[in-house]
């Protein structure tokens, strides 16, 4: 096995052992580097080296999770519909809300990094439709900042569903409240 095909290797062994982890635990913020390495049987650094962080570890394994929960829901039919760029955002973010609801776990782990870390200069997945959507009557970088806050907003919403639910009545695990809340953001963010 060359040097490339043994640093995959790892990286698939720490992804698959940050996921038996994470869904073992009761509180995913207390899965540690050294446990995840030691199940993985690597040297904690290697986690450092592969992925820059435990938070981004924990992060690219749930982006594991979350390919795969896209491939189930058919996104392509939803892209490639005749829907407009609003109806396909709304779409878009009803998955993947469920999947943050369904994944609370990983969701509550990866929060602090999706919101504080995760780099900004890569692209939103509804910052295509956005733009879609003002046609030319926003800038570029008004767009991608719009798009940006679409999903930090999520993030952030289903983070503290349990609290949604206490304070305001609205319960998020349930999908049609979660597709009643998610498409009253999106309207009063991108308007009619």
């Amino acid at each position: 096995m060359n040097k490339d095909e043994k640093l995959q290797n790892t990286k698939y062994r720490l992804i698959e052992s940050t996921l038996v982890l994470m869904e073992d635990m009761d509180d995913p913020l207390t899965v540690t580097s050294r446990q995840i390495a030691a199940k993985a049987g690597v040297k904690p650094g290697m986690i450092n080296y592969c992925f820059g962080s435990r938070e981004n570890l924990i992060y690219q394994t749930f982006q594991t999770q979350y390919m795969t929960f896209l491939k189930d829901s058919d996104v392509s039919s939803i892209i490639n519909s005749q829907a407009s760029p609003k109806q396909i955002i709304k779409q878009l973010h009803f998955i993947v809300a469920r999947c943050l609801v369904d994944n609370y776990k990983f969701t509550k782990a990866i929060t602090g990094f999706v919101l504080f870390k995760r780099d900004l200069g890569k692209e939103s997945f509804t910052y295509p439709y956005v733009l879609k959507h003002y046609e030319g009557k926003k800038s570029e970088a008004e767009c991608r900042l719009i798009a940006y806050e679409l999903s930090t907003m999520m993030q952030l919403i289903i983070y503290r569903k349990d609290d949604i639910k206490k304070d305001f009545g609205i319960d998020l695990a349930d999908k049609e409240e979660l597709k009643r809340f998610l498409d009253m953001r999106i309207d009063l963010l991108l308007g009619d």
